[in-house]
């Protein structure tokens, strides 16, 4: 588990875009629970391709027409709880971090693992998630 404080700023950088942090698993159920609407979910890391490329990835595919109707993100490696239940709804797709979620009614319509996210940059990520709002959002 990482200290709160050291994550802080990784977690403030997708809170200050809009993004609501999910710290419990009752947090977690009443969101994606709900199974209304599309729902951005983005498990945040301190892995580098979560700074360098999921966060700025997910922000700026939020600059666009079609958009979810909330965003949200756990963090791996501090709140477990709230990760673990967001995971699961995330099945059959193994634990990745960082990865994006897209839900739609409750259901999962689209999914970027780790292995999409590293190696390519913000901007690949930000238009593939914009492809996913098109005909998802």
């Amino acid at each position: 588990m990482y200290p709160k404080e050291l994550v802080a700023p990784m977690a403030k950088d997708l809170n200050d875009a809009g993004f609501q942090s999910l710290i419990s698993a009752e947090d977690v159920d009443q969101v994606l629970g709900a199974k209304a609407g599309t729902v951005l979910v983005v498990v945040n890391s301190v892995c580098g391709c979560a700074a360098a490329n999921a966060r700025p990835g997910a922000k700026m595919s939020l600059n666009h027409s079609a958009k979810p109707d909330q965003t949200v993100t756990v963090f791996a490696g501090v709140d477990r709880e709230a990760v673990d239940k967001a995971r699961s709804y995330m099945l059959p797709y193994p634990p990745s971090s960082p990865s994006i979620a897209l839900f739609k009614e409750g259901k999962l319509v689209h999914f970027l693992e780790r292995h999409h996210i590293e190696g390519r940059s913000a901007d690949i990520i930000a238009d593939n998630l914009k492809m996913a709002y098109d005909r998802f959002c």
